[in-house]
C-alpha cells in the first residue's frame, strides 16, 4: 500500500517546471466561486472536443456500438455534453485535491450513508464498485471525507504527478493500493475496510472474459470483481458521484449492497457486473468516460470495432 507520500527535492528539476506551472494555474483557477468554474469547463470542454478529434470519434463509435438505436442528432447532442463534461473534469480534479472539505461538503449532497452501515454490521470488507464518471476524483474525495478507504489506482509514469495524484486522493482516505495487488486489496477487504474498485474499463486480454456491455455482445471485461469478492467474502457496494444538472452542486448516491452476488464463475460475475455498471451509467450518461477504447479488446480473430 501507498501511505502519505514524501516530497522529494528531485521534484523541483527543470524537467518538471512546466508541469508545476501547470498545477499551479489549476490551483488557482479552483479559487474561483463555483458558478464561474461551471461555466469555464464546459467552455474548457468544447474547445477540447475541437482540438482532441481522436477522442471524439472514440466517443462516437463507443455511443454507435453501446446504443445502436440512438439517432445521429442526439448522439452529437451526448457528445458535446461528453466533452462538457471532460473539461469541468480537469476543474473537478483540482476541487478534489485543493478544495477544503468544508468547501467540498458544501457543493455535495449525499444519499444511502445507511448502506455503509448495513454492511459493516456484518463485519464485511466493502468493494466499492465505482463507475469512470469524470466526476471520479470529487467522487473519491467525497466518499473519503464521510467514509475513508483504500483507493486502487495506476502509478502515474510522471513522478510529479504521480506525487500529486496520491497526495490529492490521501486527502480524506487512508491510503492507495496499485490495482495489480490483488492480494493487497483481498487482505485489506478481509479486514473490513472499503476498496475503491472501478471494473468498467477494458484493461486488455489478460485476466478478462468476454461478456456483454450494452449494445456490444463481446466486451472484454476484468475478471477481478470474481477474484476479490469470492476471495475476501466482501459485499459489493456501487456508487454514483455526479453533476446536477441545475448546477446546483453535486450528489454521491451510494445504491443498495450487494451481498451475495453470483460467483459461479468468472463470466456469470463480469456478466452480472457489467448490468450494475450499465445502471450507473444511465445515471448521467453525459459525465461517463466515453472517451474511453473500452472495446480494443477483441477475441482472437475478431476485427477491431475502431
Amino acid at each position: 500500500m501507498t501511505h502519505l507520500p514524501q516530497f522529494s527535492r528531485a521534484l523541483l528539476h527543470p524537467r518538471y517546471w512546466l508541469t508545476w506551472l501547470g498545477i499551479g494555474l489549476l490551483w488557482l483557477i479552483v479559487l474561483l466561486p463555483y458558478p464561474l468554474l461551471r461555466r469555464l469547463g464546459r467552455l474548457l470542454g468544447r474547445i477540447a472536443m475541437r482540438v482532441m478529434k481522436r477522442r471524439a470519434r472514440i466517443a462516437y463509435r463507443n455511443l454507435e456500438l453501446c446504443f445502436p438505436e440512438m439517432d445521429e442528432k442526439a448522439r452529437h447532442e451526448l457528445v458535446v455534453k461528453n466533452f462538457e463534461s471532460v473539461g469541468m473534469g480537469l476543474i473537478e480534479t483540482g476541487m478534489a485535491w485543493f478544495w477544503p472539505d468544508w468547501r467540498i461538503q458544501r457543493w455535495f449532497s449525499v444519499r444511502g450513508l445507511e448502506n455503509i452501515k448495513a454492511i459493516q454490521a456484518q463485519k464485511r470488507g466493502i468493494l466499492l464498485l465505482g463507475v469512470h464518471f469524470l466526476t471520479l476524483e470529487l467522487g473519491a474525495r467525497i466518499f473519503g471525507i464521510n467514509e475513508p478507504g483504500i483507493g486502487v489506482y495506476r502509478p502515474n509514469d510522471n513522478p510529479l504527478l504521480d506525487w500529486l495524484q496520491t497526495w490529492g486522493r490521501m486527502r480524506s482516505n487512508k491510503s492507495m493500493i496499485d490495482r495489480k495487488d490483488l492480494k493487497g486489496m483481498i487482505k485489506a477487504l478481509k479486514k473490513g475496510e472499503v476498496i475503491w474498485y472501478a471494473p468498467d474499463h477494458d484493461y486488455g486480454p489478460r485476466a478478462s472474459v468476454f461478456v456483454p456491455f450494452f449494445g456490444v455482445e463481446q466486451a472484454a471485461t476484468t475478471t477481478g470483481t470474481w477474484m476479490l469478492a469470492k476471495t475476501s467474502g466482501a459485499a459489493i457496494l456501487p456508487f454514483v458521484p455526479r453533476r446536477k444538472a441545475d448546477g446546483t452542486g453535486y450528489e454521491m448516491i451510494l445504491m443498495e449492497p450487494e451481498f451475495d452476488p453470483p460467483l459461479d464463475d468468472a463470466e456469470t460475475t463480469a456478466a452480472w457486473m457489467n448490468k450494475v455498471v450499465e445502471r450507473c451509467v444511465m445515471m448521467a450518461p453525459d459525465q461517463y468516460m466515453w472517451l474511453h477504447r473500452r472495446f480494443k479488446t477483441r477475441p482472437e480473430g475478431v476485427p477491431s470495432r475502431y
